[in-house]
């Protein structure tokens, strides 16, 4: 598998990729070259601090592609540039970050490419597994090796260590650590079906468990009313012209039909066969049957007819203003579109499903690994430890003593600052804790380590929630971070259901990209775009046929052979 970018989601939790560029204050010295503030504190007597705070300034360059704040409380107008979380990380680290650029995040991946292309990169990056395979074969990449022994902190250290070490190995090459991998549980992957309950209720349906039902739901979606506004102007399941992307795109639905072509962002899944070998979900016949399905949705109505002209961010517009009701989409939801469209309309009330089957619930993919990025640096750059420094600052914000301090209100919006690894356990630690405490009917929570304010940020959410209490919050923001992360029925509850039930499908590759991949990929997935969206929007399904074969002979069938050599190798071990 190709692991996906998580900022891309979350979470929501994080749906950000930069990109950053670090100098000190004497970037005039030769390659190689040390400078003062580094050589002071790695050369003397005293042991590396993980937080020590440089004598001189390091300037950090950092190129964002950006979402806008996932929250509603940050104030108006705030640029990237005025993030607090820089304030601190001067005060703390004398680390000061200036923008050489900033895009809204569908910008980024193109202009990145620009900038690659040209060999204009910057020091410390974040980067997905193709362009870390690109930049390693180039020996652009700096080892990390004495940086993380030297500098990283014990919560950093003790995150890496808690797979037992494999994601770094991963990234290991001939004893050099060429990546810090941000890795997070697998199931946070996780597709569910989002639906408007209070649409069910006025329309008295039920929540769908199969195909048909979902088809018939959908179709009432679209002809009843189901708002009650007397207005023809609600359709039927969101979707963008990305079919298989971070958010917002139709991986469950394909899984409900026993077709996994896709992990997301267009990267391929494989599964095992019969034989025990691995072959590409992406071409499989049960790939063109949920095509012919989404053929016929389209012509009905059912989808938005102008689908093919719409990114993610008109998909998250028509959620919040209530033109849809239907949503396939990771645990995070809640948090970020699904709350600004409760504040939006109080009658909202958004449920959690697992996703429907031809038969009954289907079974969604959970790769094996979850990455969601690799924190880099150029061979070049004089202060590599100021990445893990940095890496170390985000997650010591975390702790209590700095409950007060990093709120959104107050300018810090977290899903602009990078680099940022996390509590691969996060989720779990802050669904377990906030239960823990409201079953107990505690007033705070008793925690004390980094976790503890996503922890605490969650409960008093969740408290403030049930209780009706708005005056910190409106009650989208409360529901949105209660109903993702703590709500037993919720976002993240729904999700460890489908893995306690064992209802989900493994993706089998969970190596680097193969060669052929690096070289043919982006040439495939285009061919994959452009074939299903024609088919959807009224081609001949032979059209798949035809895709299969050109799939195959540019590149496909040897892809295939080297992702099976690899297993053969490593992954059935």
């Amino acid at each position: 598998m190709k692991w996906t970018k998580l900022a891309k989601m979350m979470l929501i939790s994080t749906m950000t990729l930069s990109v950053m560029a670090a100098c000190s204050n004497q970037g005039n010295e030769s390659e190689g070259t040390p400078n003062k503030s580094s050589a002071e504190e790695t050369n003397s007597n005293t042991p590396p601090d993980p937080l020590g705070k440089y004598p001189e300034t390091v300037t950090v360059t950092q190129v964002l592609g950006y979402n806008p704040p996932e929250d509603p409380r940050t104030p108006q107008g705030i640029t990237p540039e005025q993030n607090a979380y820089f304030k601190d990380l001067k005060d703390m680290l004398n680390i000061e970050v200036q923008y050489k650029w900033t895009v809204p995040s569908s910008q980024f991946e193109q202009k990145f490419s620009l900038a690659m292309a040209s060999a204009d990169l910057p020091d410390i990056m974040e980067l997905d597994q193709k362009n870390f395979e690109k930049l390693k074969k180039q020996d652009m990449l700096a080892d990390l090796t004495q940086a993380y022994n030297d500098f990283a902190s014990p919560a950093l250290k003790k995150y890496m260590e808690s797979d037992g070490g494999f994601a770094m190995k991963t990234f290991t090459s001939d004893g050099k650590l060429l990546a810090i991998p941000g890795f997070e549980d697998p199931f946070l992957s996780t597709q569910l079906l989002w639906i408007r309950k209070d649409w069910l209720d006025n329309l008295n349906l039920q929540a769908p468990k199969t195909m048909d039902e979902l088809e018939q739901v959908a179709k009432a979606f679209v002809q009843q009313d189901p708002d009650q506004n007397g207005k023809n102007d609600t359709y039927g399941i969101a979707m963008q012209k990305n079919l298989f992307f971070w958010g917002f795109d139709l991986r469950g639905f394909f899984n409900g039909f026993g077709a996994y072509p896709s992990i997301g962002d267009n990267q391929s899944a494989w599964i095992k066969d019969d034989s025990g070998k691995l072959i590409p979900g992406l071409i499989q016949p049960e790939v063109k049957t949920a095509l012919g399905k989404l053929q016929s949705w389209y012509k009905e109505g059912i989808l938005d007819k102008e689908f093919a002209l719409k990114d993610e961010n008109k998909s998250v517009e028509d959620i919040t203003a209530g033109k849809v009701g239907i949503s396939y989409g990771e645990w995070w939801y809640p948090n970020w579109p699904l709350n600004l469209n409760v504040d939006k309309d109080p009658k909202a009330d958004w449920i959690a499903l697992q996703i429907p089957g031809l038969d009954g619930p289907g079974k969604s993919m959970v790769p094996k690994i979850r990455s969601n990025k690799l924190v880099v640096v150029n061979k070049k750059m004089k202060n590599p430890e100021a990445a893990i420094k940095m890496i170390n600052f985000y997650i010591e914000m975390g702790n209590k003593k700095y409950m007060d301090q990093n709120k959104a209100e107050k300018g810090y919006v977290y899903n602009w600052f990078n680099p940022r690894i996390y509590n691969p356990a996060q989720i779990e630690t802050i669904y377990t804790e906030v239960n823990k405490a409201l079953d107990a009917n505690q007033t705070e929570i008793t925690l004390d380590d980094e976790n503890y304010k996503n922890v605490a940020d969650v409960f008093k959410a969740a408290k403030d929630y049930l209780a009706g209490n708005t005056a910190n919050a409106s009650k989208g923001v409360n529901w949105g971070q209660y109903f993702s992360r703590a709500a037993k029925d919720g976002g993240w509850g729904m999700t460890r259901q489908i893995k306690e039930n064992q209802a989900y499908v493994n993706n089998e590759f969970y190596g680097l990209p193969t060669a052929t991949q690096v070289e043919k990929g982006s040439q495939l997935d285009k061919l994959m775009q452009e074939t299903f969206t024609k088919i959807v929007m009224g081609a001949s399904l032979d059209e798949f046929d035809k895709f299969v074969q050109s799939w195959k002979s540019l590149g496909g069938d040897q892809i295939t052979q080297e992702v099976n050599d690899w297993y053969g190798q490593q992954g059935a071990k």
